[in-house]
């Protein structure tokens, strides 16, 4: 039997589901924007002043349908980041105040730019590298389907993902071989149920785990 007929084929949401969620997006990261414009002003300087280089991170990361879009962070590494494209814990890339803004997530708020352009959602399959989506299985690509996410299942069960690569003698590998298919049949698992009211689950389980961490 050829490969392709033995996948297993993920089911989208309905239309409706989809259009309610993004326009649960929209008005959200507006919202979000705006009330959270005193913070990333604050992050933005503490940024600025504390490292040379720009105070946003931009990478072509890959969204919907494979189309490449540009992800917006708050520069947490110097500005001489060459390397690896994923970080480890002990990572010397880092600058301390990377390292809060890591740690409690507020290195993410720019991507609520990205949000409301439709570049990604709240929730979904967080959005790779080109250098990891070209080795993902015609199954795994299925993740492409939707926007990718600010959070989502993955991330709120790999939020310890740099530790758990600080312990590697090879992290790049255990990315590619075990961490990155764990995460992507979570995601797998995500795009059935996608919808506003999960998604706000989903939303506050981040949220909790950030504080309690």
């Amino acid at each position: 039997m050829p490969v392709l007929e033995q996948q297993v084929a993920v089911r989208l949401p309905s239309s409706g589901r989809l259009y309610r969620k993004r326009l649960f997006d929209m008005v959200c990261a507006a919202l979000g924007l705006l009330v959270l414009s005193p913070v990333l002003l604050v992050c933005a300087l503490l940024v600025g002043l504390t490292s040379p280089g720009g105070v946003l991170f931009r990478q072509e990361r890959i969204g919907k349908d494979g189309v490449p879009f540009t992800i917006y962070k708050f520069r947490s590494m110097r500005k001489d980041n060459a390397g690896l494209k994923i970080s480890t814990s002990r990572d010397t890339r880092i600058t301390p105040v990377g390292r809060v803004l890591r740690k409690t997530k507020l290195d993410e708020l720019p991507q609520l730019w990205n949000v409301l352009k439709g570049d990604m959602s709240f929730v979904g399959p967080r959005p790779e590298v080109r250098e990891y989506t070209d080795l993902y299985t015609p199954e795994q690509r299925q993740v492409l389907m939707v926007r990718p996410g600010v959070t989502g299942l993955a991330s709120i069960r790999y939020r310890n993902e740099n530790e758990l690569l600080t312990a590697s003698s090879d992290p790049n590998r255990t990315y590619i071989d075990e961490v990155m298919p764990a995460k992507l049949a979570l995601d797998l698992k995500y795009i059935p149920r996608a919808c506003v009211s999960y998604d706000i689950k989903l939303i506050w389980e981040t949220l909790v785990t950030v504080v309690r961490d």
